[in-house]
């Protein structure tokens, strides 16, 4: 009899054990979110505080560029689709005329990505002269900042998708949206359009499933030379 009682209460203090240890290494990694998800945010506004003073002259030039070369606004601002699903604006300079969405229909069969997701062409006749220059650059993408600085976008993250394009995706696909999308990714700098839509994918994921702040840091040091050789942007 004692010898039951005593394999039962072994048997009790073990599950409690490797209770414990389980919800040890639960508030560990929980922990660990917390702490990367406030040092992430610190450097998204300090990065970006900074970033916006030093390039105020240049956004205000491009500004006057984009009004001097077509008619329209300056800015454009697109729904996407954030983490878990939530819909925000997405703000860019204007690079293409102000009709531009009304083309696309027309233009649907001369896509050269094969995903049958997104939408890419190498001379978009959509697409204005100083629009030509500010893409190929990245420049376009720089009101942006207001994005990381709401919160609906932070530096480094999967970039955002419209909602057409959201609709389509499988269910490993919408894995993206598990996380704040960003201005720069893993496959910015790896080759930007040029890469398959599901390399991007797949580089998405792997970012989503390892991602800390060391990465983010070095992917945002490598997407300078990205941009400047400007491989794979159009």
């Amino acid at each position: 009899m004692s010898d039951m009682t005593f394999k039962t209460t072994g048997n009790t203090f073990t599950a409690t054990a490797n209770n414990s240890a389980a919800l040890g290494n639960t508030r560990n990694s929980a922990t660990y979110t917390a702490l990367y998800a406030l040092m992430k945010r610190t450097l998204d506004i300090v990065s970006v505080s900074v970033g916006m003073a030093v390039l105020f002259p240049l956004l205000a030039v491009v500004a006057i560029l984009i009004r001097l070369d077509s008619k329209g606004p300056v800015l454009f601002g697109q729904t996407r689709v954030g983490k878990n699903g939530k819909h925000f604006t997405c703000w860019k300079f204007r690079s293409m005329y102000i009709d531009a969405e009304a083309r696309k229909q027309q233009l649907l069969h001369l896509n050269e990505r094969q995903d049958a997701i997104t939408f890419k062409m190498r001379e978009d006749p959509r697409i204005t002269r100083v629009g030509k220059f500010i893409r190929k650059f990245s420049i376009d993408e720089l009101p942006q900042l207001w994005n990381v600085i709401t919160g609906d976008m932070t530096l480094v993250g999967p970039r955002p998708a419209i909602p057409d394009e959201v609709a389509k995706y499988s269910p490993e696909e919408r894995r993206r949206l598990e996380v704040t999308p960003g201005i720069t990714c893993i496959w910015q700098i790896s080759g930007r359009a040029d890469l398959p839509f599901q390399d991007q994918v797949r580089l998405d994921i792997e970012y989503v499933e390892s991602r800390n702040l060391t990465k983010d840091i070095m992917i945002l040091i490598k997407t300078v030379p990205a941009v400047l050789l400007a491989k794979g942007a159009y």
